[in-house]
């Protein structure tokens, strides 16, 4: 977890306060010139662009049970349903459209380099203790890339958990790395798409249910092998630059979750 940006603290607070004054915060989305990214319009079915790709990173991790977001730059049925689960957990009115009050609130969750509030880059990059995102089969362009749509969707888990702190305690590894913990020989950690996580006010299989409903198309925890001890989540099912299969692959026996829920 780290410090909130003075941008998220003012952003917050113009939000919490009534009418008149949430108008002069929200009435322009284009003059807020955001560290990270500024949307220039309001965002609704139909829509396309790169504004609109930069919204389905944002809100992949609202995709609803069994579900997931195209990042594919098009306005479609599931960027709005996501868009809606989003607004719901956040307060806002629920209308799958993302105007003023739904960027507000993305400005105030996300830091200058596009990470959301709650987790980082170190936390997502120290693989057998080293950092950066070179040695794997990506580049390290995409890798990163991978890592920080996996952190949104981290970060809505984390909300649906109520707030509470997550730990990430494996992100990407290189090959040495992968090959030195004994990791697959193709898993998602070696791209940027998987984290292991622990948490020390929920239990893992809190973590493994609720990560069911938020983009997680891998998810192993308590009850299958060498997971008792964390749950490994991964977005196996959008990675198109792997050897394995896209589909959907969840093992957590002693929480009653598994691959047909």
């Amino acid at each position: 977890m780290r410090v909130h940006t003075l941008k998220r603290a003012l952003v917050a607070c113009a939000l919490a306060l009534p009418g008149a004054a949430i108008a002069v915060v929200v009435a322009a989305p284009a003059a807020h010139a955001d560290g990270c990214y500024t949307w220039q319009r309001t965002l609704a079915p139909g829509r396309s662009g790169e504004d609109v790709r930069q919204l389905q990173i944002r809100v992949a991790g609202w995709a609803g049970s069994g579900g997931i977001v195209r990042v594919d730059g098009r306005y479609g049925a599931e960027t709005a349903a996501a868009v809606r689960r989003f607004q719901s957990a956040y307060g806002l009115r629920s209308d799958g459209i993302a105007g003023r009050q739904t960027f507000a609130k993305l400005y105030q969750l996300q830091d200058d380099d596009c990470t959301p509030a709650h987790f980082s880059y170190t936390e997502l990059d120290d693989g057998c203790g080293q950092s950066g995102w070179t040695g794997g089969p990506l580049p390290a362009g995409e890798t990163r890339a991978n890592a920080l749509r996996t952190m949104w969707k981290l970060e809505a888990l984390r909300r649906s958990l109520g707030d509470r702190p997550l730990n990430v305690t494996s992100g990407f590894r290189d090959i040495a790395c992968n090959r030195r913990v004994g990791g697959a020989s193709d898993s998602q950690h070696l791209y940027g798409n998987a984290a292991d996580l622990v948490s020390r006010s929920r239990s893992l299989c809190d973590v493994a249910r609720a990560a069911r409903s938020h983009g997680f198309s891998g998810i192993y925890g308590p009850g299958y092998t060498n997971h008792d001890s964390h749950v490994h989540v991964d977005s196996r099912r959008e990675n198109d630059r792997d050897r394995t299969r896209n589909t959907t692959s969840w093992s957590a026996p002693d929480c009653g979750v598994g691959a047909a829920d």
